[in-house]
C-alpha cells in the first residue's frame, strides 16, 4: 500500500512556537485592557469560591452537620444550604446537571464561549500556570528564547522552582475539591497533620496531578483535542452570538504600516501578529471563527493597543455578533438582541426543569419506607399452626428531630405484629427513629392457620406517625393447601 503523503506544515514566523508539536507549547504574550481584567477578576472568584467555599457555614440545628455545602459520602447524603438530599433523591442530581447543560447553552447563544475563555476550570489553572511562569522567566519572547536554550544548571534551577510553583497549586487543587466531602476545617487539619486516610491522600494526588498535566504541560491541547464542547459549540450560535470576530470589511487589504503613515485607501490591520502571539491556543482570528478559538478576547486587548499606537478607532477585532458587524459594514446601526427564539427555549427549558424541582421540594415527604419480605425462609408454621413471615422495614426520618412512629397490617384477618426489641401488640408496633436517619426494623407477622391463604396473599403495611399515612404493599406468604 502507498504511503500517505506528509502535509505540509504552515509556515512560522521567527521565534513562532507552533500550537501542536511533541515538544514545546504555544507561549501567549501578556496583554493589558478590559478583557484581561476581567479575566483576573473571572480567575479570582473562581478560585476563592473553590477554596473558601467549603469553608461557608449553615446552621441546621444540634447534630446536622454546618457546612454550608456538603458531599457526605459516608453518611450518604448531600447538603445544599437548608436542602438535604437522600439517595433515593438521585433525580435531584439529574435536574441540577441538566440544568447546568442548558445553562451552558443559554451562554453560549448570548455571549459564545464565554465559559471557555473566562471561568472554565482549564483555562482558571493554565493562566495561574502561565503567570507563574511570566513570574519566574519573563514574558514571550523571553519563554520561548529560554526553552531553546541549551541545558544548564540555571535552567535547570528555573524549571525547578516552575514545577515546584505548579506542584504547589496543583495539591491546593486537590485539596479545595476534597475538601467538599466533609467537613472542611477538620478535614484540612488532618491533612495537614498527616492523619488523613489513604484514600484522600490518594484522590488529592489524582486530582492534583490531572491539574499539573494539563494546565501545566497539555494546555491548549485540551481544549483542541480533548475538550467536546469546542466539537459542538458552534451549533448553539447564530447571527445574534457575541463571539470574538476580526472585521475584515475594515482591516483589508493589511499590511505592514510605519507610525504616522495615512491609512488612505488600505486596511487598518497593520499585521503586527499581536492578535495570534496574545492567543492562549496560538491561532489567527484573521481566518474566521475556529474550532480552537475559546472567546477569551485577549486578541481584541492585543489588537486595540496597537490601535490606539497608531491612532486608530478600536475593535478591528471585537467581541459581537455577526449582525452587528455586518451593520457596522454596510453602515447600518446594530444593538444586542438576547431575547430570541434560542434563548427563550432554552430559558424555557430552564425554567420547567427548575419548577418541577422546586414543586418536588415543597412537597416532598419528611418519611419513607422501605419493606422487604423474609426469602429463606418464606414463612415458618409455629407449633399451633399458625404461619409467621419475617419482613425487613426500614423508616426514613427525614426530620431534623426524633420521632415516634406507629405500624400496623392491613388486609391479613387476624393477624398479630411484633417487631424485634421493640413494643408492640396484636394490632399494631410502636417504631422510633433518630432524627434524620434510617430505622431498620425486623417485624413479624403471625396469622391463624385458618385464615392464611394458599401460597401468599397481598396485605399493606400502614405507618402513623408523619403528616400522611405511608402505605406499603407486600405479601404474606404461606403453604400451599
Amino acid at each position: 500500500m502507498d504511503a500517505k503523503p506528509a502535509i505540509p506544515a504552515l509556515p512560522l514566523h521567527k521565534g513562532e512556537v507552533p500550537v501542536y508539536m511533541e515538544t514545546g507549547k504555544a507561549q501567549p504574550r501578556a496583554v493589558s485592557g478590559t478583557f484581561r481584567s476581567w479575566k483576573w477578576w473571572a480567575m479570582l472568584a473562581t478560585l476563592a469560591w473553590w477554596h473558601l467555599g467549603p469553608f461557608l457555614r449553615w446552621d441546621r440545628g444540634p447534630g446536622a452537620p454546618d457546612q454550608a455545602i456538603l458531599i457526605d459520602m459516608p453518611g450518604r447524603r448531600a447538603y445544599f444550604l437548608f436542602i438535604e438530599i437522600w439517595p433515593q433523591e438521585i433525580y435531584y442530581l439529574t435536574g441540577i446537571l441538566l440544568i447546568s447543560a442548558i445553562l451552558l447553552f443559554l451562554m453560549s447563544a448570548v455571549a459564545g464561549r464565554v465559559w471557555c475563555g473566562f471561568i472554565c476550570w482549564q483555562t482558571v489553572y493554565t493562566d495561574l500556570f502561565v503567570a507563574v511562569e511570566r513570574l519566574v522567566i519573563g514574558d514571550r519572547s523571553q519563554r520561548i528564547a529560554f526553552e531553546r536554550q541549551p541545558f544548564s544548571a540555571g535552567k535547570l534551577a528555573r524549571k525547578a522552582v516552575i514545577n515546584l510553583a505548579w506542584l504547589a497549586i496543583s495539591a491546593a487543587c486537590g485539596i479545595g475539591f476534597t475538601l467538599w466531602f466533609g467537613d472542611a476545617f477538620e478535614m484540612l487539619r488532618d491533612i495537614v497533620t498527616g492523619r488523613a486516610s489513604l484514600p484522600v491522600y490518594a484522590f488529592i494526588a489524582i486530582l492534583g496531578g490531572f491539574c499539573f498535566l494539563l494546565a501545566g504541560y497539555a494546555r491548549e491541547r485540551v481544549c483542541v483535542y480533548l475538550c467536546p464542547y469546542s466539537r459542538f459549540q458552534s451549533a448553539m450560535f447564530d447571527e445574534h452570538s457575541l463571539i470574538v470576530t476580526y472585521e475584515a470589511w475594515r482591516g483589508e487589504p493589511g499590511g505592514a504600516a510605519r507610525k504616522g503613515q495615512s491609512f488612505e485607501g488600505r486596511g487598518h490591520c497593520v499585521d503586527c501578529r499581536a492578535c495570534v502571539q496574545a492567543c492562549p491556543t496560538g491561532i489567527d482570528i484573521r481566518q474566521g471563527n475556529q474550532l480552537a478559538c475559546i472567546g477569551c478576547a485577549l486578541c481584541v486587548d492585543a489588537c486595540n493597543q496597537v490601535m490606539d499606537r497608531y491612532g486608530l478607532p478600536r475593535g478591528l477585532i471585537s467581541y459581537d455578533s455577526t449582525h452587528n458587524i455586518e451593520s457596522r459594514s454596510c453602515g447600518r446601526p446594530g444593538g444586542l438582541r438576547i431575547v430570541r427564539p434560542r434563548t427563550l427555549i432554552y430559558g424555557g427549558i430552564m425554567a420547567a426543569v427548575a419548577g418541577v424541582m422546586l414543586f418536588r421540594l415543597s412537597t416532598r415527604p419528611d418519611v419513607d419506607v422501605n419493606v422487604l419480605h423474609e426469602r429463606s425462609p418464606l414463612f415458618v408454621q409455629m407449633s399451633d399452626g399458625s404461619i409467621r413471615n419475617g419482613y425487613a422495614y426500614k423508616v426514613l426520618n427525614m426530620k431534623a428531630e426524633d420521632r415516634a412512629f406507629s405500624v400496623r397490617l392491613e388486609g391479613a384477618p387476624g393477624a398479630t405484629l411484633s417487631v424485634v426489641g421493640g413494643e408492640s401488640n396484636a394490632a399494631a408496633a410502636e417504631l422510633r427513629v433518630p432524627r434524620d436517619s434510617v430505622g431498620e426494623f425486623r417485624l413479624y407477622v403471625t396469622v391463624p392457620a385458618e385464615e392464611a391463604a394458599s401460597k401468599s396473599m397481598p396485605v399493606t403495611f400502614v405507618l402513623n406517625g408523619s403528616s400522611r399515612e405511608v402505605r406499603t404493599r407486600t405479601i404474606f406468604a404461606g403453604p400451599e393447601k
